[in-house]
């Protein structure tokens, strides 16, 4: 612990401060960083906050919270071990943290509380993932026979058991994009909820096209040149589509909801399979004044949620797989006391173009107010990025934290993040 301040001196729960991030450009799965594993994406997003915040020191940082959703039995300790390759200090605790599409905001929320109760002073959080490396799971029936052999007592009853072994188990297991509970990939789920409620083809094509644009503007006018650590050739989302129209997203052909008439999700209004890494740096008050930092913004509150989706999601879409979010912000709103319109930026994470559409009118049905499009999503967002699943919430904390920074006066941000599982994770973010 810090000596700060004593412990009769520290008020019983503090404000954290958010302090800045850093994330590597986010690549297309098989592309740049198809042969970089999540261990080594994390720690160059790590090495890129380290310098960008001064944090070489021995005790630095008071701990590392971080996940990966899609993880090889070599991470098992894939937190600590990126600290360890990294220019922190190998003294530094970490641990692992998942939460499908959700972990890298539950890593930050992680943190934070214990900052908020004075166990700790500072903190960085956050995740990577890759697509392109995915583990592989050696074939049921393979594995079975190996766990016999092992087992076995004699040479002969190894041989026997081996010998058992065909063509057919060389096959290996390769991660599906599959619920376990329906068998339903994500896609699919958003599909029938995008049925339930009647989302368009069209606002989808104008959602995304929107998406592309304003991230292109935001890196036009440099608001990610103290954000983004350039990687493998990238400097820049290579997912990112400056010039992309809803007209030209028009043009292109369903894959999800195929076999139901008029399908309306495309590889164009639905994120791509991602690489990527992205981190947040966390602190009490007292350490971003002894270190001459300031706070971009503070994160106040956080709830999360969670929806039976095996049941809601052919029912009538309330409880659809990426639905938890339409209960969890009215819950945080209610807890906290605020209403929509008391948020002057709202990141929702777009999974897909038509469960943000889904959500925002679960708000609406809800009885929240209509969230003003100029407010929702300023500067991007995970159609236009791509989304590396553990990294999104650190990304998303980053950007809105420096957003906030960039208004004059006070300011209040809401973020929400789907996740796997029928999972939500929501957060508010605010600047004095």
């Amino acid at each position: 612990m810090s000596p700060l301040a004593t412990p009769s001196e520290r008020p019983l729960v503090r404000r954290v401060a958010v302090i800045g991030g850093a994330r590597l450009p986010f690549a297309r799965s098989d592309g740049p960083y198809a042969t970089v594993s999540s261990r080594r994406m994390l720690t160059a997003a790590l090495d890129g906050l380290v310098e960008r915040y001064g944090l070489e020191g021995p005790g630095a940082v008071g701990e590392f919270v971080a996940g990966a959703v899609l993880k090889h039995s070599r991470d098992f300790n894939l937190a600590r071990e990126t600290v360890l390759g990294s220019r922190l200090d190998p003294r530094t605790p970490a641990y692992d943290i998942q939460q499908a599409c959700g972990t890298g905001l539950q890593a930050v929320i992680a943190a934070a509380n214990k900052i908020a109760l004075g166990q700790s002073e500072s903190a960085v959080a956050g995740g990577a993932d890759t697509a392109s490396d995915a583990p592989l799971g050696v074939n049921d029936g393979l594995r079975r026979i190996l766990l016999e052999a092992r087992r076995a007592r004699s040479a002969g009853a190894r041989l026997k058991a081996l010998a058992r072994i065909r063509p057919g188990h060389l096959i290996p297991d390769i991660p599906r994009n599959a619920e376990p509970r329906t068998g339903l990939s994500m896609g699919e789920h958003a599909a029938v909820t995008a049925r339930a409620w009647g989302i368009t083809r069209q606002a989808q094509d104008e959602l995304a096209a929107t998406s592309h644009r304003r991230l292109a503007a935001a890196y036009d006018r440099g608001f990610f040149d103290d954000l983004v650590v350039p990687f493998h050739g990238l400097d820049r989302d290579q997912n990112l589509r400056p010039g992309s129209t809803a007209e030209q997203l028009a043009a292109l052909k369903p894959v999800f909801g195929l076999q139901d008439p008029g399908p309306t999700m495309t590889a164009g209004n639905s994120t791509p399979l991602t690489d990527g890494a992205a981190l947040v740096l966390l602190a009490s008050e007292e350490w971003a004044r002894a270190r001459g930092l300031e706070p971009l913004a503070y994160l106040t509150a956080y709830e999360t949620a969670a929806v039976d989706f095996p049941h809601g999601d052919v029912a009538d879409g309330e409880d659809g797989l990426l639905m938890a979010p339409a209960h969890a912000v009215p819950r945080l709103l209610e807890r906290t006391g605020l209403g929509l319109g008391d948020f002057d930026l709202i990141e929702v994470h777009e999974a897909f173009a038509s469960q943000v559409l889904a959500t925002l009118a679960a708000w609406e049905k809800r009885g929240l107010p209509a969230v003003d499009r100029d407010r929702l999503n300023v500067a991007g967002s995970s159609l236009a990025t791509g989304h590396p699943f553990a990294a999104t919430g650190a990304r998303i904390v980053a950007t809105l934290a420096k957003l906030l920074a960039e208004r004059e006066g006070p300011g209040r941000g809401l973020i929400s993040v789907c996740a796997a599982g029928g999972q939500g994770v929501t957060a508010i973010l605010e600047r004095p």
